[in-house]
C-alpha cells in the first residue's frame, strides 16, 4: 500500500526529532567524560617532560590528578614575559589555554601557559619549568613540553606528539628512546645566545659531546626540522621569562 505525502514527511520530522534528542542527550552525558579524558591526557604530556612514562603509565587517573595537584602549578605570561591573570575581564588559568588557537594569532597577542614543577613535600621549592611548544610535521600538527631545570638552561626532560606524521618514521617523535636525546642538552650557548636544540639529518651519530645537537631520525627529516622550528620558535617566545628566572636566579646565588 503506497503511503501519503502527508504520512512520510510526517514520519520523517518524528523520526529527525527523535533522533536529534538521542544526539544531544548522548552529547549531554558523554560531553563531560571527553572534557576529563581530554584534561587528564594533557596532564600526562605535561608530566612526562619531568617523570618517566612508566611511572605515569602506572598510575590510575586519580593518582595522576592528585600527582598533578601537589606537583604541579602555573601562571600565563605575554610575549614579554610578564604575568597575564585575566584577558577580557574573566580569569585565565595555564590549564584552560588552548595552545593550537594560540597559534593561529601573531606571537604578541597570544597566552603563554608555564608549568611549575616543585619538590614532593615543598611547594615553595621548584625542580623544573615546563613550556608547552606546538609547530607542523610533515603532515600535521606536532606539539610537546619542554622542561628545563632550574638555572633556565639545562633541558630536564621533553615529551612530544604528533597528529599525522609517518608511523615508523616521523612518528617515532613520542618514543621514549628519541626524547631521552634531549635531556642534558642546553639551550643557550657559551656566549648567552638562544640557540635551542637542532635534531641533526641523518641518525647514528654521536652527538654527546654537542649541548645543542641531538640524533635524527632516519627517513624524518622534515619531521625533525619540524621539531627544530617549534623548539626554536618557542623558545623563542618565552625567552624574556626564562632570562627574568635566570636574573632571579643569579641574583639568589650572589646573595
Amino acid at each position: 500500500m503506497q503511503q501519503s505525502n502527508v504520512y512520510i514527511i510526517t514520519f520523517s520530522v518524528i523520526l529527525t526529532v527523535v533522533l536529534g534528542l538521542l544526539l544531544s542527550g548522548t552529547s549531554q552525558v558523554l560531553g563531560p567524560l571527553q572534557k576529563e579524558a581530554i584534561a587528564l591526557d594533557k596532564k600526562k604530556q605535561i608530566l612526562g617532560a619531568v617523570i618517566s612514562g612508566e611511572e605515569i603509565d602506572a598510575m590510575t587517573p586519580e593518582q595522576i590528578n592528585a600527582f598533578y595537584a601537589n606537583r604541579i602549578s602555573s601562571v600565563v605570561v605575554d610575549i614579554n614575559g610578564k604575568e597575564v591573570t585575566e584577558q577580557a575581564g574573566a580569569p585565565v588559568t595555564a590549564e584552560n589555554v588552548d595552545i593550537a588557537k594560540n597559534y593561529k594569532k601573531p606571537a604578541d597577542q597570544r597566552l603563554f601557559p608555564v608549568f611549575i614543577f616543585h619538590a614532593e613535600g615543598n611547594n615553595e621549592a621548584v625542580e623544573s619549568y615546563i613550556f608547552p611548544l606546538y609547530g607542523a610535521g610533515l603532515w600535521d600538527a606536532i606539539w610537546g613540553y619542554l622542561a628545563l631545570d632550574t638555572d633556565m638552561n639545562t633541558v630536564g626532560g621533553i615529551t612530544l606528539a604528533h597528529a599525522g606524521e609517518t608511523p615508523g618514521l616521523g612518528a617515532r617523535i613520542t618514543e621514549p628512546g628519541v626524547q631521552e636525546r634531549y635531556v642534558g642538552k642546553e639551550i643557550f650557548n657559551e656566549s648567552g645566545e638562544l640557540v635551542a636544540i637542532s635534531m641533526q639529518k641523518g641518525e647514528g651519530k654521536d652527538y654527546s659531546s654537542d649541548p645543542h645537537k641531538v640524533d635524527g631520525m632516519s627517513g624524518a627529516t622534515i619531521t625533525g626540522n619540524g621539531v627544530n622550528s617549534m623548539l626554536q620558535n618557542y623558545l623563542g617566545y618565552y625567552k624574556s621569562f626564562i632570562e627574568s628566572k635566570k636574573s632571579n636566579q643569579a641574583v639568589a646565588e650572589a646573595l
